[in-house]
C-alpha cells in the first residue's frame, strides 16, 4: 500500500514501525464486521446504545485508514527521490490504477466470496489508487504546492456539508467529496458501493507528500522529530478546539448527553464516511506524534510491527482471504446451512450469525499471528529480490 521506500541498504523503521501497528489494529475491525454478533446489526459508536469496550474497538481502527494513507504520500515523496519527475509521475500512474484494478477484482472478492461480483465494495485501496492517480500530475509542479492542495482539500472540503445536496452532479459530488456509503446501481443485480469520498483522503495523502521532505536522508534527525512534534500537537490542540466549538469540521455536530460517559464518547465520535477534518485531525496528528516516537526506539514489540509495516499489501490482501475462510469454517461448524449462505453483501455472513467480543478478539489475534511467518518471508524477499513488479506489491 506505500510506494518503494526501500533504498539497496535501509528502510525508515519508524514508518515500519507506525504502518505496522496499524495494519495490525485494522484487522481487528475486519475480525468484528466478520464475527461480532452485532456488527451487522448495530453501530458500535452509537454511545446511546454502545459499551466502552465495543466503542474502543471499533474507535482505535479509526487510525488505521488515514495513517495508510498519510504514510502512502510520504512514501510516494521519498520513492520519487530516486527516479527522475516523469519516471516518479509514471509510476505514480500506473500504480494507482493497478490499486484501483486490486479493489475492484481482488479485495472486493475477498470481502464478499462472490464470485458474480454482485456488489464491488471501494474502501481504502480504491481512495489510495485514485489519489495517487491525482498525485502523478500534482507532483510534476511541486512538493510545496501538493502539499498546498492537500490542506485546502483536508481544511476545506466539509463546506459541502454547510450546504444543501444539489440536484444536478450530486451523484459526482458523493464519489468524490461527500460518500458515506453511496450504492451506484449498474443494473438489477449489480451494485458499487462507494464508501471512501475520493477527495479527501486524496488531500490526506498529498499532506503525507508535502511534509516527506523532512525523511529525506540528509535532513536533521533531531529537526524533524522537533517538527513532528509540533505539528502533531497542533493538530491534535485544532482537533480538541474544533470539537468544543462544534460548529465546522464535522458532518454530524457533537451530541450533548446528560451523562458524563456518554459525552466522552459524542466527544470521539467522528465521522470517517466520509473523513472529516476533525477525523483527520484526530488520527493523522497521532500518527505524526507517534513516528516522532519513535524515530530511534528498537525493542521486540518494534520489530514485530516492522515486519508488518514492510509488507503492507501482501498483509492486506491475504488478512481478507484468511478472515473469510475462517467466517465459512464458522458459518457450518454453528448450524448454518447452504441455503443461508447467500447474503449481501458478504457471503456467509447472516446478520444473527457472530461471537461475544472476547472470541472475536482471541480470532483476531490468531490471524495476525498466523501471517507473521509469511510476512517475514515476503520481507526478506523483497529485500534479496529487485524484480520490477514488487514495487506494485
Amino acid at each position: 500500500m506505500n510506494a518503494d521506500l526501500t533504498t539497496k541498504s535501509k528502510r525508515i523503521l519508524s514508518i515500519d514501525i507506525l504502518r505496522g501497528a496499524v495494519m495490525i489494529i485494522m484487522a481487528l475491525d475486519h475480525t468484528r464486521d466478520f464475527f461480532h454478533i452485532g456488527a451487522m446489526t448495530g453501530d458500535p459508536l452509537n454511545p446511546d446504545t454502545t459499551t466502552g469496550i465495543l466503542f474502543f474497538t471499533r474507535w482505535i481502527t479509526h487510525f488505521c485508514a488515514p495513517t495508510f494513507v498519510f504514510l502512502s504520500g510520504l512514501s510516494a515523496y521519498l520513492s520519487a527521490q530516486h527516479k527522475t519527475p516523469a519516471q516518479a509521475s509514471s509510476f505514480l500512474l500506473k500504480r494507482g490504477l493497478w490499486l484501483i484494478f486490486i479493489e475492484i477484482a481482488v479485495i472486493s472478492l475477498g470481502l464478499t466470496f462472490n464470485l458474480q461480483y454482485n456488489f464491488i465494495i471501494l474502501q481504502v485501496i480504491w481512495a489510495i489508487g485514485c489519489s495517487m492517480v491525482f498525485l502523478a500530475f500534482a507532483c510534476r509542479i511541486s512538493y510545496k504546492t501538493v502539499l498546498i492542495i492537500g490542506l485546502i482539500l483536508v481544511f476545506g472540503h466539509n463546506i459541502f456539508n454547510l450546504f444543501p445536496e444539489p440536484k444536478a452532479g450530486g451523484m459526482i459530488l458523493k464519489v468524490f467529496f461527500t460518500a458515506s456509503g453511496t450504492v451506484v446501481p449498474l443494473n438489477s443485480n449489480h451494485f458499487i458501493g462507494v464508501f471512501y469520498a475520493i477527495l479527501p483522503w486524496t488531500g490526506v495523502m498529498f499532506v503525507g507528500y508535502g511534509i516527506g521532505a523532512w525523511f529525506k536522508k540528509n535532513y536533521d534527525t533531531k529537526l524533524r522529530q522537533q517538527n513532528l512534534l509540533i505539528v502533531g500537537s497542533l493538530t491534535l490542540i485544532l482537533f480538541i478546539a474544533l470539537r468544543l466549538i462544534n460548529v465546522y469540521g464535522d458532518p454530524a455536530p457533537r451530541k450533548e448527553y446528560h451523562d458524563l460517559f456518554k459525552n466522552i464518547l459524542s466527544f470521539f465520535n467522528v465521522s470517517k464516511y466520509p473523513p472529516s477534518l476533525e477525523y483527520i485531525a484526530m488520527t493523522v496528528g497521532t500518527a505524526m506524534l507517534i513516528l516522532a516516537v519513535t524515530e530511534k526506539l528498537e525493542n521486540r514489540f518494534t520489530k514485530i510491527t516492522s515486519v508488518y509495516g514492510a509488507v503492507p499489501f501482501f498483509y492486506y490482501v491475504i488478512h481478507f482471504y484468511l478472515l473469510h475462510t475462517i467466517l465459512i469454517i464458522a458459518f457450518f461448524a454453528t448450524g448454518y446451512t447452504a441455503k443461508e449462505i447467500v447474503q449481501v453483501p458478504f457471503l456467509f455472513r447472516p446478520a444473527s450469525f457472530g461471537f461475544s467480543l472476547p472470541i472475536v478478539y482471541l480470532i483476531w489475534i490468531s490471524v495476525v499471528a498466523s501471517l507473521y511467518l509469511p510476512c517475514r518471508w515476503f520481507k526478506k524477499y523483497k529485500e534479496t529480490h529487485r524484480q520490477w513488479w514488487l514495487s506494485y506489491v
